[in-house]
């Protein structure tokens, strides 16, 4: 695997980036199908090669903007993406029209996921949020967020890495896995039972992350090994002083990889900075 790692044009919150090099070296080499069971921003999956890639997702707002890329060339999707932002005034600074677009793609009928992939580009932090109505409700970024020079050229290249990816969004305990088997791989980035994020609290129009998840997608993982298919599994350990204890003890049966990751600048309101974030990847083989 060449390592020449393309980042995702969605900041999207839990992105693997930045830890690709430390994950992959423990990927298999080769792979026949990929699964990227919880693909959020695709940095992962847009990063792998395989005979076949399935990414699926809960939030079916961000794979209807992957599968709106898809259908598009490269030419119509940057054309309808600079006169959608020129004719609608947004910039790095324009609060009022921001929030202008915001309420027309809430009040919308239709939703076009790319209006949605322009909103997110010009909020506060890149931030994808939703309240429970299902209205996105991410604040300006105000001199800070944009779809500037760096976004497009990453969604350039994006566009071309995901063509051959099959989409889906279903809760992963209804994805059908049964055909994985030896050769194939799933890897699995689920939200971390003990942090808390937009994606997991259970406040932004999706369902919530608690223990019983943990436990079911241990016992997929479980089903996934006596199928003789590989995987890996990404979390914490340890988070705030806070330890996951059911991971701690289900993990003992297979291999435990330290990934070095700090989480000390993602929260500038957070408390207890000082206390060690462990994160680690559980492989199978």
């Amino acid at each position: 695997m060449e390592h020449n790692y393309h980042k995702s044009p969605l900041n999207y919150i839990g992105g693997k980036y930045k830890l690709l090099p430390q994950l992959t070296k423990f990927f298999p080499k080769r792979i026949n199908t990929m699964v990227d069971l919880f693909a959020g921003g695709c940095d992962v999956c847009s990063n792998i090669r395989a005979n076949r890639i399935r990414a699926n997702d809960i939030n079916h707002y961000v794979i209807g903007i992957y599968q709106t890329f898809q259908s598009m060339t490269i030419e119509e999707l940057l054309a309808y993406l600079d006169t959608t932002i020129e004719q609608n005034h947004l910039s790095i600074t324009d609060k009022e029209s921001y929030n202008l677009f915001r309420k027309a793609y809430n009040e919308s009928s239709t939703r076009n996921p790319l209006d949605l992939y322009i909103l997110v580009c010009y909020a506060f932090n890149y931030q994808f949020r939703f309240n429970s109505k299902h209205e996105f409700n991410s604040p300006f970024g105000l001199n800070r967020s944009s779809f500037n020079s760096s976004i497009r050229a990453n969604l350039i290249q994006f566009h071309k890495n995901i063509q051959p990816i099959e989409f889906s969004s279903v809760h992963f305990q209804d994805l059908d896995l049964s055909d994985l088997t030896q050769g194939d791989f799933l890897y699995a980035d689920p939200p971390y039972l003990i942090t808390t994020g937009s994606y997991n609290d259970g406040k932004r129009g999706f369902h919530g992350w608690g223990k019983a998840d943990d436990q079911a997608l241990f016992a997929l993982l479980d089903q996934l090994d006596r199928q003789g298919a590989r995987f890996a599994l990404s979390n914490v350990t340890e988070h705030k002083g806070i330890k996951n204890q059911e991971l701690i003890e289900w993990k003992k049966k297979y291999h435990t990889h330290k990934i070095n990751y700090s989480y000390k600048n993602s929260n500038y309101h957070a408390k207890n900075r000082d206390k060690k974030t462990r994160e680690v990847l559980i492989t199978n083989y």
